[in-house]
């Protein structure tokens, strides 16, 4: 970016400045008219000089000019006006004031809009721009760079900057010139009033900016201090298990704290400094008045300045002050804004970045990478000063599979780093042909090269986004779009110098993978993650997962038919005891009461846990069906269980999950609701009933057994069902998704709707076995590919975190297997598997990259066999040994083949 804010502002908004600034210049003339005309209403219409001869009436809007001696003399008449009374002509000058009133507040209303949105303008840019150049940071400069603090830069610190940018050169000319117009003004009225005000605001500009100072300085160290704390707090968070393990709460707290502690010590500093400099200012813009009564009274009681003149002096430095102070705001603004900019700067520095590639370069070099790789006095030093890599060399012909034995040292991780373009902090080089690799377009090497580290990195979002999130490269189609708001974006776009393209457009590059659309897409990612061990995986988070009915119709009608032919393939194969389904006409034992009240699934959490106890409706329809006394006195004795269970048991102990009505952290305030109904069932108060209430709502007699529902109570409830929907389905609540044994409900997971029902608490290894005959139906339905599909969609979390460790690494895997790279990197991959599991990925890397190359970083030499080339690390140097019986791989490709291995995948 550009070292100079001011320059930055000017060149890319260059022409908007000047638009504004011509508008600011056209304001001034009735700007000054405006301060003219007190004077004119009160000598000409209220003093009557006007009509001093005795003219009964006199001109009203009269228009003429004087042409200069020189010119030939004489007057232009343009109007003659209006000839009005005394009376007529005060109203009208009044109304002329006013007039110019409404004309300067448009103005400055038409300005401010323009300011604004040249500021909003401004700031899009610039956050686009920072937000580029963390996409160019230097692998090197990310280990160093926090992200928390890059991200509070972009987000909050370049706000300011942007609220000034708008200001930068309108402002002052805008303020400037009322200024100056209103010291013109005040000269032609009295020199010496004009003198005494440019006095004072010589000081307040001479003195103000001085004392100033001082908030700059304590501005950038506030500023310094707010962005560690976020750092602090994003390392806090990020660790947040180590503190839990260690028990280092009150650590952190007093860490923080003291931070906290010093921030508010700067601001106090700040805010004694600033407001000190305020009164100083204020006292400075109130002295003017006072010379202005006293020497401006002398002057007309003398005869020199006359009452209208005095007037419009005082109402003319009236405007004064304000442009005045905003003037030194604005100065104050600047300095501030620019000790802002120049860390932004810093922390965007030229030697963090990568160099920038023009798109036609990256193109012409876009080949794929075979061919010799050499490598030439490398040398890599460790961050204590010890030599890693000393003077190493070794030449492979590409494509090869080469494994780097490390033996525990570091060589063979900085090694495989150098090839994979993920640090740049040696010496010597790496050619592959006649090409440096460290030189290689950064858009080239993302395309060709694949890196999968120890610690895997997962965007919030599904699977499938992170899948294909090497495939996004560019968009390769544009979506319709409403001519008027495409129009409208692009232009934005442009004027920002944001990019034009929509993120709604085609992005993924099926052609890339060999695929034809995104169904075949998504076969050739489930072929991959079922190749690499993961297929299980999916087709349960697909059980798990949810669809719309109305997108995917006859997804949901084979769902349904699914439904039934499980339901048949139970009763043929004596299995209808594992899963009791749910019925409209009768209660199912296997659920809990809320669920054979609501038969639904809860949307909205009103209706979900003990929220439904709460919630009107629902209440109001148990009170109707006379069930909410008998659920209150069911509570009750929940309650009087759980107390005498969980005496004495410590919080965590197995039987608060098997009985998870009440938390351990709950049993004192049930012991006492216990106590005061014991005393009459009266005392308990609304809110215990409702607490109760919701105790046997999550009660489900198979599986808890504590015989409190008998068939008239199980009677009741199923009765009871039929009018909370009635009540639900008459206050419009959507609240709840009724079952429907014929439609698939899209509030319920796959599973669930296959089920249409609940798993048997009775019967020994029942949902083992009716996993089993699930997924027999789904094969024999053809079903599970597109529940693998749904499975697809599962979310990963904030950095995969909902996915386990061997999870996250397939993932990676795929990702980096489904965009087919000519050189695919692994080190430390691998580490969340197995042996057994880690052999049989490596065996299906290398024949799936069988005309491509892979660099892999092995422990110990026990698998090196299956590589073609081995390189070894000893005292610094590299030893390059050929497999003694290497893997045959096919015939390198032809350049214009590369692109049809992809078709191989599936």
């Amino acid at each position: 970016m550009e070292k100079s804010l001011f320059r930055y502002i000017w060149t890319h908004s260059r022409r908007d400045q000047l638009i504004v600034c011509a508008v600011v210049l056209a304001s001034l003339p009735f700007y000054f008219m405006s301060l003219d005309l007190p004077r004119q209403i009160v000598n000409q219409a209220i003093q009557g000089e006007a009509f001093r001869d005795g003219n009964a009436t006199a001109p009203f809007l009269h228009l003429s000019y004087e042409w200069p001696k020189w010119l030939g003399g004489g007057t232009l008449e343009i109007f003659q006006g209006f000839q009005v009374g005394r009376l007529g002509l005060l109203f009208g000058l009044s109304t002329l004031f006013l007039f110019f009133v409404v004309v300067n507040g448009a103005f400055k209303y038409w300005i401010n809009v323009a300011k604004g949105i040249l500021g909003e303008r401004m700031l899009r840019r610039m956050r686009f721009d920072l937000f580029s150049m963390v996409l160019r940071f230097t692998p090197d400069a990310l280990r160093n760079v926090k992200s928390s603090e890059t991200a509070t830069i972009i987000k909050d610190e370049v706000e300011p900057i942007g609220g000034f940018i708008g200001d930068a050169f309108i402002t002052p000319i805008f303020l400037g010139m009322q200024a100056i117009t209103a010291l013109v003004f005040i000269m032609i009225q009295n020199v010496w009033l004009g003198l005494i005000a440019l006095a004072v605001i010589a000081v307040q500009f001479t003195v103000i900016p001085r004392l100033r100072r001082e908030l700059l300085r304590l501005g950038k160290q506030r500023q310094l201090e707010s962005r560690q704390l976020a750092g602090r707090i994003a390392e806090v968070q990020d660790g947040i298990e180590v503190v839990h393990v260690h028990n280092a709460y009150n650590w952190e707290r007093a860490e923080i704290g003291h931070r906290l502690f010093n921030l508010f010590s700067v601001r106090l500093k700040i805010y004694n400094r600033k407001f000190f400099v305020k009164s100083l200012n204020n006292f400075l813009a109130q002295l003017t008045p006072f010379f202005f009564y006293a020497v401006g009274g002398y002057f007309a009681l003398r005869g020199t300045l006359d009452i209208g003149q005095l007037v419009a002096v005082i109402g003319a430095y009236r405007e004064l002050p304000p442009p005045l102070k905003e003037l030194i705001d604005w100065d104050q603004q600047r300095l501030d804004v620019q000790v802002k900019y120049d860390q932004v700067t810093q922390h965007f520095a030229d030697e963090r970045l990568l160099p920038l590639h023009d798109a036609r370069e990256a193109a012409d070099e876009d080949m794929p990478l075979a061919g010799p790789l050499v490598a030439e006095d490398i040398r890599v030093v460790g961050i204590h000063g010890d030599m890693i890599i000393e003077g190493g060399a070794f030449a492979v012909d590409l494509p090869a599979s080469v494994a780097l034995i490390s033996n525990g040292g570091a060589a063979a991780g900085m090694l495989a780093r150098i090839i994979g373009r993920r640090t740049s902090e040696f010496s010597g080089q790496v050619r592959l042909g006649e090409r440096d690799l460290m030189q290689l377009p950064v858009p080239v090497v993302g395309r060709r090269i694949a890196y999968a580290g120890v610690d895997p990195i997962l965007f919030p979002g599904s699977i499938r986004e992170n899948l294909i999130y090497g495939l996004r490269s560019k968009p390769l189609g544009r979506i319709e779009e409403e001519k008027r708001e495409m129009d409208h974006r692009i232009a934005e776009a442009l004027r920002t110098g944001n990019p034009v393209e929509s993120i709604a457009d085609q992005w993924v590059d099926y052609e890339r993978v060999g695929a034809r659309d995104e169904n075949d897409l998504d076969r050739i990612l489930l072929d991959l993650l079922d190749r690499i061990g993961m297929g299980d995986t999916i087709y349960l988070f697909g059980l798990a997962g949810r669809i719309d009915p109305e997108r995917h119709v006859a997804l949901a009608e084979r769902v349904v038919e699914a439904r039934h032919r499980l339901r048949e393939t139970f009763r043929s194969r004596g299995m209808d005891d594992l899963v009791e389904p749910f019925d409209p006409e009768r209660y199912n034992s296997q659920a809990t009461i809320a669920e054979n009240l609501l038969f639904g699934v809860p949307i909205s959490d009103e209706f979900k846990g003990r929220n439904l106890a709460e919630n009107r409706q629902f209440r109001s329809a148990i009170d109707r069906a006379g069930l909410t006394d008998d659920l209150v006195r069911m509570g009750l004795q929940i309650a009087e269980t759980m107390t005498e269970i969980f005496e004495g048991l410590p919080p965590g102990h197995s039987l608060f999950e098997q009985f998870s009505f009440i938390g351990a952290e709950e049993l004192s305030d049930f012991a006492a609701i216990l106590r005061r109904h014991a005393r009459g069932e009266d005392n308990l108060r609304p809110e215990e009933r409702t607490r109760l209430l919701a105790l046997p709502l999550a009660y489900i007699e198979a599986r808890h057994r504590l015989g409190l529902l008998d068939d008239g109570m199980m009677a009741r409830i199923v009765e009871a069902r039929g009018l909370v929907r009635e009540v639900l389905a008459k206050s419009e609540s959507e609240g709840v998704e009724f079952l429907d044994p014929n439609r698939f409900c899209a509030a319920a997971p796959v599973r669930d709707n296959l089920l249409f029902g609940r798993v048997s608490y009775q019967v020994a290894n029942a949902r083992a076995r009716v996993t089993e005959a699930v997924a027999t139906v789904v094969r024999e339905l053809d079903l599970l590919e597109d529940i693998e599909r749904i499975g697809l969609d599962y979310q990963v979390g904030t950095a995969g975190r909902l996915l386990s460790p061997q999870e996250r690494a397939s993932v990676n895997l795929v990702r980096c297997l489904v965009k087919r790279p000519d050189i695919l990197v692994i080190d430390g991959a691998l580490a969340p598997f197995d042996e057994a599991h880690s052999q049989q990925l490596l065996e299906l890397l290398l024949e799936f990259l069988d005309q491509q190359s892979l660099f892999m970083v092995l422990p110990n030499d026990r698998q090196a066999g299956s590589f073609d080339v081995q390189l070894r690390f000893r005292d610094g140097q590299i030893i390059t040994e050929k497999t003694a019986a290497p893997v045959l791989r096919s015939a390198r490709p032809e350049p214009d083949a590369a692109q049809r291995v992809a078709g191989e995948v599936a």
